[in-house]
């Protein structure tokens, strides 16, 4: 099997993942928004497949989401996701790339510099749709759903992600051959 044939069926088990485990998560309505399921499988798909992949699946996951199920509603909500997960994804990989050694410091200033990354892009998409929709998004509406309700959700990322693709390190699973 090729490595892009491997890329791919990764992705696409990741993006499976992505549309499932946001209706886990949801059972518990006052946090499940707050644990942001989605950015999981995305983060991981950066890391583990690459930015084009990671760019791919975090773009879809929440469009595809929203149409199947309705959650999250399309507009803004799905939209405004769909840039900031494949800014998760895309800027995980690109960073990540940048590290020769593959340690848990390259993990962390990897996956903290894409949360960044992430949540400044969904910051702009929703000030542009919102701008033009005449509803205007301000910086304390942004600080506070971008990174205060998102606390729970931003620190299981930090423990998550880091074990996982620790995981596969030690596996050797990284880089799909």
């Amino acid at each position: 099997m090729t490595a892009n044939l491997k890329k791919f069926c990764v992705s696409a088990m990741l993006l499976a993942i992505g549309l499932v485990l946001p209706g886990i998560t949801m059972r518990i309505p006052e946090i499940g928004n707050m644990l942001c399921p989605m950015h999981i499988p995305v983060l991981l798909c950066g890391i583990i497949c690459g930015w084009k992949y990671g760019l791919a699946v975090g773009a879809i996951t929440p469009l595809l989401r929203s149409l199947i199920f309705a959650m999250p509603p399309l507009y803004p909500n799905a939209i405004g996701m769909a840039f900031e997960l494949a800014a998760y994804g895309c800027s995980i990989a690109l960073i990540f790339s940048l590290f020769k050694k593959k340690n848990i410091a390259a993990i962390y200033a990897s996956l903290i510099s894409a949360m960044i990354i992430g949540r400044l892009v969904w910051g702009v998409a929703r000030t542009v749709m919102l701008g033009v929709a005449g509803t205007g998004f301000s910086f304390e509406i942004f600080i506070t759903s971008g990174f205060v309700e998102a606390v729970p959700g931003i620190i299981v990322q930090l423990i998550l992600i880091p074990v996982l693709v620790s995981a596969l390190l030690r596996a050797k699973l990284l880089p799909i051959k």
